[in-house]
């Protein structure tokens, strides 16, 4: 190919000839530089060189843009790369890759926590139980959503924002031990509430610290144990349950509410240890009247299968089908029920006894088992409760059958200190008798 000494007068005064797409000029001074111009006029420095037998061409830019003197050093730059068995194509790639990374990560540092944190929702969610879910969600909820259940007087209508709120806006980096610190100090007033953030805020530092585009921004030791000991008073573990005594009082408010399907919901949760949310998702489809059986949610495992006894069925074929869901409500927009701590805290008071939370009902199920001689396994496995010793979790798993035994004597003996004359025997057979 021809060769001239490019001047800036050569350049600006070369045209493509007539019928042709583009065409070249190739300088004498600097090796490969050449310019090419296109039929419509548009003009660019260009180097060509052989590379492993082939021929190259890089686009190096507009004569606009640059002038002779730097094309020519661009030039002889890349013929220097070429000469030592490197692509300039491959250069520019990892040159543009790693400035995009720099780019990136400059972003990246300079964005709120909380873009990393529905990253970690998304990856977690498959692995997480709904009400896991649901959680996480509450605690960078933005607050302000008017309130559908346990309004009190003098408090706002309107939910506060989750308590990782303002943690979470701001970036990853920011958040070390000693910003950590100062938000336990504030937030060391609800210490149970910031104690269960502060576990899924150390979770969720941990996961970024396993991925690429996080783990250079994460302070390691941001969520330390010794911090949230330092800042948090120590949790103690509650105790609200019935007693024995307690029983007959308790079933005659409860079961004198006007509400009848909270009145059966309360029973129930009694007399089957089961969550509050567990007992509240029951449909009907999860009762087999037939064999005597409750398929209900369970936190641990995806379902798990209880007797359905004799007072607890009657309680619960008494109750109106309105919907799907066995414990119904006209006013909730889920169709179910959702707050039953107002009438149960009217029955409590009514009955004189002190405050026993509805979580309160599942603790005193587990208690009072006792006063039978149940199992601890049997009591265990009806309650959802993860299996607690090798035996238990690899070798015993009792059937409905044996679980209806001990659950029926369970009922039994808990009605009896209500003053419930004989429960089983005449609620089993209008059982048998209904099917």
């Amino acid at each position: 190919m021809a060769k001239v000494k490019f001047t800036s007068g050569r350049i600006d005064s070369f045209r493509c000839p007539d019928g042709t797409e583009q065409a070249f000029l190739w300088d004498s001074t600097a090796p490969g530089l050449g310019i090419r111009v296109t039929a419509s006029g548009q003009k660019a420095y260009v180097f060509q060189s052989k590379f492993q037998n082939k021929t190259i061409r890089i686009t190096i830019g507009s004569p606009s843009a640059w002038d002779l003197s730097a094309a020519q050093a661009e030039a002889r730059r890349l013929k220097v790369a070429v000469d030592a068995g490197i692509d300039p194509r491959v250069q520019k790639a990892e040159l543009m890759a790693e400035q995009t990374a720099k780019h990136e990560a400059s972003t990246r540092a300079e964005m709120p926590a909380s873009i990393a944190w529905d990253a970690y929702l998304v990856a977690r969610a498959p692995r997480w139980s709904a009400r896991t879910l649901l959680d996480h969600q509450r605690l960078i909820a933005p607050g302000g959503k008017v309130k559908t259940r346990g309004r009190k007087k003098g408090e706002g209508e309107t939910t506060l924002p989750g308590v990782l709120v303002d943690v979470l806006a701001r970036p990853l980096r920011d958040i070390n031990s000693d910003f950590v610190r100062a938000w336990l100090h504030e937030e060391s007033h609800r210490s149970t509430v910031a104690m269960n953030a502060f576990v899924r805020l150390r979770a969720f530092l941990n996961w970024c610290t396993e991925r690429a585009e996080y783990k250079a921004e994460v302070n390691v030791d941001a969520c330390a144990s010794r911090v949230a000991k330092d800042e948090l008073p120590k949790s103690s573990a509650k105790d609200d349950c019935l007693q024995r005594e307690q029983l007959k009082s308790w079933f005659d408010q409860v079961r004198s509410l006007p509400n009848k399907i909270v009145s059966a919901y309360l029973q129930a949760l009694l007399l089957t240890g089961a969550r509050r949310e567990e007992l509240a998702g029951l449909r009907w489809s999860d009762i087999d009247f037939r064999w005597n059986t409750l398929t209900i949610e369970d936190k641990v495992e995806s379902t798990r299968t209880i007797p359905l006894t004799p007072y607890v069925a009657s309680l619960l074929r008494s109750l109106p089908v309105s919907n799907e869901w066995v414990f119904s409500s006209t006013k909730s927009a889920s169709g179910r029920i959702q707050e039953p701590r107002k009438a149960h805290n009217q029955a409590l008071a009514a009955a004189d006894i002190p405050h026993v939370s509805i979580h309160g009902l599942r603790r005193s199920f587990g208690t009072l088992t006792e006063w039978v001689e149940c199992p601890t396994g049997v009591v265990a496995q009806i309650m959802g409760h993860k299996p607690s010793a090798i035996a238990e979790k690899h070798y015993k798993r009792r059937p409905i059958d044996l679980l209806r035994m001990w659950h029926t004597k369970i009922e039994v003996w808990m009605l009896e200190q209500a003053g419930v004359e004989n429960p089983a025997a005449a609620v089993m057979e209008e059982v048998r008798a209904a099917a």
